[in-house]
């Protein structure tokens, strides 16, 4: 049986855009850019921001490069939300938080593209909400394979805006769409 979120909002949900992930992400600074182009769309329209910050042994909370890089910054009344897993429902409240803003729909950016963004994309789908990935508004950085080739992180971030096109799901939508081209309504 198919799960379909009955609230009626959208929100815009901001992952890992952080000093220590985004140090060797694909043209990291046009994707900050980008996502603080969303960011400021959705306060223009009264859409709710959601800031979700990883930590690890790699990036410790409050270290330095556990920061939000300087260009995004959370507003006050903002919601704030801390994870471990590579997907931002998983030990987190955020479904809690969806459900308190009413929120049916998803519109993702962030880091990295094929770790957090991509689990945090298909554990929204899973849940029933909509999405839309911001297409570039997200990065990551190259693979590099045991056997010598590397995965390109364009082809990744590619991929996954593709993957996010064609994905079904009964009764919910997915896209992937330029910033320039977001619509909140």
């Amino acid at each position: 049986m198919a799960i379909v979120r009955p609230g009626s909002r959208r929100v815009l949900l901001v992952v890992d855009v952080q000093v220590a992930v985004m140090k060797d992400g694909w043209e990291a600074p046009r994707v900050i850019a980008n996502v603080a182009q969303a960011v400021e769309r959705a306060r223009a329209q009264g859409v709710p921001v959601l800031w979700v910050q990883h930590e690890s042994e790699d990036m410790r909370y409050d270290s330095p490069g556990w920061q939000w890089v300087p260009e995004l910054v959370p507003a006050a009344g903002e919601v704030r939300l801390f994870k471990k897993y590579t997907s931002s429902f998983e030990e987190t409240p955020l479904e809690l938080e969806l459900g308190r803003l009413d929120a049916s729909h998803i519109v993702l950016a962030g880091a990295q593209s094929n770790w957090c963004i991509r689990a945090t994309a298909y554990g929204a789908l899973d849940r029933g909400y909509d999405l839309t990935l911001v297409a570039d508004a997200h990065t990551t950085d190259a693979i590099e394979r045991g056997d010598g080739s590397v995965i390109e992180a364009r082809a990744i971030v590619d991929d996954l805006n593709i993957a996010m096109t064609y994905v079904e799901y009964p009764g919910r939508k997915a896209r992937a769409v330029a910033v320039g081209e977001l619509a909140f309504d």
